[in-house]
């Protein structure tokens, strides 16, 4: 007892955990297990809950689509676009966090949250006429408009909390702005950059709306895969379900991997305030 109480565990923690993370797990189970049956089993009603599992919507993903083709455009876009944006993204954070740009950064926040489908149609015809559709530069592009901002908004945070006696002392040292910002601010905020980049690199895998109209044959990323079990006569509920747990498992073996990372980056500014 006195254990639990040092602690600060008891067995009310773990139910308040669980009432917690039932929302979030009862979504990708069911998921899994749609993934697992045929489509008579998943339109049953009432659901089905023991049956002999199949993997042949497994097979069927595979089969009618070129699946390894859709992973690399996927891994390349979800890399060209968070490199990209961290190129940009860091030094304009830095910048607007050491000169207090307040308004820019309102300005980024503002445009971020329109709509993405109001991005979409000028970016389709920018890329039509330069005949840029169906190309990595154009999906890297487009990627930007969610990946960048979250950079900015995410470092910005971070760069404020490097000391500006660090930054002053390299500027008497000799360092320019831009020296400073890489060999003094940049190792500091380490924790930050890579949450950032997990958290940027996620977004831009599981993205599907500028995929869907910018991508073509060539550049079609994962969540296009899922899109093509969708038809106008039915649902396929089983391949549909077996191609989203494909695409989600990467993510989440990732996340599990790296989540100390992850909480320790978000974590890094607050703790150190």
């Amino acid at each position: 007892m006195r254990t639990r109480r040092k602690t600060g565990e008891s067995p009310w923690t773990y139910i308040l955990l669980a009432v917690i993370l039932i929302p979030f797990l009862f979504p990708l189970a069911w998921m899994f297990l749609s993934s697992l049956k045929t489509q008579v089993q998943n339109t049953a009603f009432p659901p089905v809950w023991v049956f002999p599992p199949t993997l042949n919507n497994y097979r069927e993903v595979f089969v009618k689509n070129p699946f390894f083709t859709f992973t690399w455009n996927s891994l390349v876009v979800a890399a060209g676009s968070t490199g990209l944006a961290l190129l940009l993204g860091l030094p304009g954070s830095y910048a607007i966090a050491r000169f207090k740009r307040t308004g820019i950064a309102l300005a980024i926040l503002t445009a971020r949250m329109a709509p993405g489908i109001g991005y979409l149609i000028p970016w389709f015809i920018l890329f039509t006429k330069m005949r840029m559709i169906d190309t990595y530069t154009a999906l890297i592009l487009t990627h930007l408009i969610v990946a960048l901002p979250l950079v900015l908004w995410v470092m910005i945070g971070f760069f404020e909390d490097v000391p500006g006696e660090l930054i002053e002392a390299a500027r008497i040292d000799g360092c320019s702005n831009f020296s400073a910002f890489l060999r003094v601010a940049l190792p500091l905020v380490k924790p930050g950059i890579v949450a950032t980049a997990i958290l940027s690199f996620i977004f831009s895998w599981n993205n599907f709306l500028f995929s869907l109209i910018i991508a073509g044959f060539k550049t079609r990323t994962l969540p296009i895969a899922v899109y093509n079990f969708l038809s106008y006569e039915e649902i396929n509920w089983g391949g549909l379900t077996a191609a989203a747990t494909i695409i989600t498992l990467p993510v989440l073996v990732l996340s599990l991997f790296i989540q100390k990372h992850i909480v320790r980056g978000l974590t890094f500014g607050a703790l150190k305030g």
